[in-house]
């Protein structure tokens, strides 16, 4: 049955061999990759609107225009930096792998640390984001955001990646590319009524602004930290640039002009558009709907921007589904994560990195209740530090590989470091009291997980490692003369010891079986038992009469252990029997699971092995 409903919703395993059919052309791989920074414009610049409309009334309204401007300049500097990292790392990881590779392990781990902080809040901002827009045009849905959040999470977007980039891919296209028809239909219609139809271009009132001040900087400031959530996502091309078809590197580098010129012309435009409407925040409306009423007015094709709105922002967070279970992958491989996360799942993803994906982001969903402008004020401080460090890298690539027209390939990386690393003090100084220091927290935290774990496999490794001298190890096994002690704990004699001792005798001649019993009456029952029984094994009873099973049953198989020879083998044999239904297992004690746990995780050089005998009722 299990099996059947996996089969449904994750699809039948794929061969190896079919990974190279799951590459992905540059249309496709732009709604994938770029959904993320693309969908942004629905809320980025009405984050900076927000802000400055927040504190001050309409006092700093003028200031969205520079702001707006401002961030346009640095997407452009970002972008073009981002295709040297794709160009110079085919093999994908970006800032995390540019970074190990120039900077060392500490950059490297920080810049993991900040990437998978910006990917789960990816995931959580942009699913929150959708379901803001499908509440600002059916307002009945309010009240339920946090249960569709965690709905699309799980049902949708994990479901749906399981199942292989392909079909996420071909399930993806259409939401995006609808999406970006009826943005450059906004535009297009908004921009002809705002310079042919409207009495002003700009009113009056979007335009005020007090005179420079300290706090007004700061506000400024912070308007434009929380505007540059737009230009999250712009990373995912070159952290997955094995996944275009080939030339990788040459097609992730179209795809990220691509993504850089449409982000930027709707940026753009539906900044100016809010400034020309002279939209003002509105309890549960979001700027976007707004937007779409002044231009088109409550009908079909306000429905049409609303719903394709919703569909965009939850396949946003698609983006961090298609990135960070890669870069997971690459952390693991380098053994700073566990290593399942650098297996491929069934259907050719890596399934761990997925789930995990989805775990942490309906977290942060449930802590911060879906609240979008909570979760906003952690988002873009860890991708400006993975941009400020990815940037350093590559200057130092470039001044280490030469090459052609290196020195201006370093100046522009170089402006890139200086332009994202003055965004990185910017944003944790105007939002650190609002939830940066969270992510500056989180990332040290992280630091020292990765280092422990690393610590560990490197322990590992040094404890299993075999010295391949092949004729001294046959030698040495060859030499060995050892005992073999097999220890049966028994409650009563049943069909399970049966099996059990069976198997015992096929291992082993030196057999004892053991039973606690809480007084004598319980210990001469089970004695004639098993005389009546006779199956050739030494039957020790041990008293209880406390009622404690495991602690003279461990207590007397420590002391066999502490008396054998240094060469000398104890197994124990558990016998255990299955129920047919998984829940008949809740009727029984787990005795025999506790006692097997115990054994192995906190007594050394015994043996133990699980006898199962299955139950047919």
């Amino acid at each position: 049955m299990m099996h059947t409903i996996r089969r449904l919703l994750i699809g039948k395993p794929l061969h190896n061999r079919e990974l190279a059919h799951e590459r992905l052309p540059k249309w496709k791989a732009l709604s994938i990759f770029s959904s993320d920074a693309l969908s942004s414009v629905a809320y980025g610049p009405e984050q900076i609107m927000l802000t400055l409309v927040g504190v001050s009334g309409v006092m700093a309204y003028g200031y969205m225009g520079p702001i707006a401007i401002s961030i346009l300049v640095l997407l452009g500097i970002v972008a073009l930096s981002y295709v040297q990292v794709a160009k110079a790392n085919p093999s994908g990881g970006g800032a995390y792998a540019v970074t190990k590779k120039n900077l060392g392990e500490m950059p490297s781990l920080v810049v993991a640390g900040a990437v998978f902080a910006d990917y789960v809040l990816t995931a959580a901002v942009s699913v929150a984001a959708g379901t803001d827009a499908i509440v600002s045009a059916f307002p009945g849905l309010a009240g339920h955001d946090v249960t569709i959040d965690l709905a699309v999470l799980f049902i949708v977007l994990m479901l749906v990646n399981l199942r292989g980039v392909r079909e996420s891919s071909d399930a993806f296209v259409l939401p995006t590319y609808a999406f970006l028809f009826g943005v450059v239909s906004l535009l297009v219609v908004g921009l002809y009524k705002a310079f042919f139809l409207a009495p002003e271009l700009i009113p009056a009132t979007s335009m005020a602004k007090e005179p420079m001040d300290w706090a007004m900087l700061f506000l400024i400031l912070r308007g434009f930290a929380n505007g540059c959530s737009s230009m999250t996502g712009v990373e995912a091309i070159a952290d997955s640039v094995p996944m275009f078809k080939a030339p990788e590197s040459r097609n992730a580098t179209i795809t990220t002009y691509w993504m850089a010129s449409i982000l930027g012309v709707m940026f753009l435009g539906i900044a100016f558009l809010i400034m020309h409407y002279h939209i003002m925040p509105v309890p549960d409306v979001t700027a976007m709907s707004q937007l779409a009423e002044n231009v088109f007015g409550r009908n079909g094709a306000y429905f049409y921007i609303q719903i394709t709105t919703m569909l965009v922002l939850y396949l946003a967070a698609n983006t961090a589904y298609n990135g960070l279970p890669i870069l997971l992958s690459i952390i693991a491989r380098d053994g700073y994560l566990p290593r399942y996360l650098a297996t491929r799942g069934e259907r050719l993803t890596y399934s761990n990195g997925i789930i995990l994906l989805t775990i942490a982001a309906g977290m942060l969903i449930v802590i911060f209740n879906g609240r979008i402008d909570h979760l906003i004020s952690l988002y873009a401080i860890g991708v400006f530090i993975s941009f400020t460090m990815a940037q350093s890298s590559m200057v130092l690539h470039w001044k280490r590989e030469k090459g052609s027209y290196w020195m201006l390939r370093a100046l522009l990386n170089g402006l890139g470091a200086l332009s994202t690393g003055i965004v990185v003090i910017v944003i944790t100084v105007t939002k650190f009291i609002y939830g940066a220091w969270i992510i500056l927290l989180f990332i040290p935290l992280m630091i020292c997980l990765f280092k422990a774990i690393r610590r560990h496999y490197d322990a590992m490794a040094k404890q299993l490692h075999l010295p391949l001298e092949t004729g001294r190890s046959q030698q040495e096994i060859m030499s060995v003369k050892a005992r073999h002690l097999v220890i049966v704990p028994v409650a009563t004699p049943t069909s399970v010891v049966y099996e059990t001792i069976k198997y015992a005798k096929v291992i082993s001649d030196n057999i004892v079986a053991v039973n606690v019993a809480s007084d004598e009456d319980a210990e001469r029952k089970v004695r004639e038992k098993w005389e009546t029984w006779n199956p050739g094994v030494e039957l020790v009873i041990l008293q209880s009469p406390y009622r404690l099973l495991m602690n003279p049953l461990l207590t007397y198989i420590e002391q066999r252990a502490n008396t054998k020879n240094p060469n000398d083998y104890i197994t124990v044999l558990i016998p255990e029997f299955e129920t047919k239904e998984w829940w008949h297992r809740f009727l029984h004690n787990q005795s025999g699971w506790i006692l097997r746990m115990t054994l192995i995780i906190f007594r050394k050089n015994i043996i133990v092995t699980t006898v199962p005998y299955h139950l047919n009722e």
